[in-house]
């Protein structure tokens, strides 16, 4: 999948100017004449922010599927204090260069933010602090029957019909997204690694809130697969540390096929690193525990000492 490109202005006839300078001319000038012009006629509001990672900013797949702000944290890293929580990411930087993409989706921009060498760049919509778009729909009077029917301790017609409601609708969500995660797999198996990377992000991003499986796990069984997925990418990417991360996640998650990790050939770029065993190591005992074999040869060391 090609990703839609705009190039982006470069500050008049100054060729000799860095382009993170370039950059930020040009993001003090856009957010001077933004700010005025939204003052005077009552606009929407953007920002534009040019930032070195990592960024203070964690995002979530809104209801449209575009990407949100849900956390502006200076302790995570570089972030600008005009951006809250609620706000929409409209454009973001290309993996490289200068040219700037449409935000089509939170795939799309995780794929950008992640891959990005050198600042982000972001448009991003104030929507001072509205939070809608990450919320669930208003309820409907079945919904509120329901709702009304359990305060009461009670087991209704609202109750049931909600169940059923539920129902379908919780496996017409995981068959969208099983098919998504398929349409990954294939573009993953014929080479398109960066789109696969971006349906694999939105995979991730759809999982369910408040899940519990039946056998109480707390995250779907398609989550722990998916992250490990983008952890191939990213390492056929040469994207070494994000697909550190995915593999970190992965693991974390649930993923314990601990003998693919050390042999997929995918992987091949994370594990000549040498963050990939320590890493490793927190999920899964080494193939040679050095520390088991050092032990064994001190106890019979101090036995050999003995008998002379």
């Amino acid at each position: 999948m090609m990703l839609k490109q705009q190039q982006r202005l470069v500050a008049g006839s100054t060729p000799a100017r860095p382009v993170a300078v370039q950059r930020a001319v040009l993001v003090r000038a856009a957010q001077t004449k933004v700010a005025g012009a939204a003052a005077a006629t009552g606009t929407e509001d953007f920002i534009e922010v040019d930032l070195p990672k990592p960024l203070g900013l964690k995002f979530a797949r809104g209801a449209d599927g575009g990407a949100y702000v849900v956390t502006n944290d200076p302790k995570l890293g570089n972030t600008d204090p005009r951006i809250q929580p609620g706000d929409k990411i409209v454009k973001i930087s290309a993996s490289f260069g200068t040219d700037v993409w449409d935000a089509q989706n939170y795939g799309q921009i995780m794929y950008a933010i992640r891959t990005r060498s050198g600042t982000v760049y972001m448009k991003i919509k104030s929507n001072k602090g509205d939070m809608s778009a990450l919320q669930e729909e208003e309820m409907d009077p079945a919904q509120r029957m329901a709702k009304t029917e359990r305060a009461g301790g009670n087991y209704g017609a609202g109750t049931k019909e909600l169940q059923a409601r539920n129902y379908v609708s919780r496996k017409e969500q995981e068959r969208k997204r099983r098919e998504l995660f398929d349409d990954a797999l294939v573009k993953f198996n014929a080479g398109e690694i960066e789109s696969a990377l971006v349906d694999l992000e939105n995979v991730a991003a759809l999982e369910p809130r408040n899940y519990v499986g039946d056998n109480l796990s707390r995250v779907t069984p398609i989550l722990p697969v998916t992250h490990y997925n983008i952890a191939c990418c990213y390492s056929m990417l040469k994207q070494v540390d994000e697909g550190l991360r995915s593999l970190d996640t992965a693991m974390n998650c649930g993923f314990e096929d601990y003998a693919k990790v050390r042999s997929d050939k995918n992987l091949a770029a994370l594990r000549a690193s040498p963050k990939f065993e320590p890493l490793l190591e927190k999920y899964d005992e080494p193939v040679i525990n050095w520390r088991a074999v050092e032990s064994t040869l001190g106890v019979f060391g101090k036995l050999f000492k003995k008998d002379k």
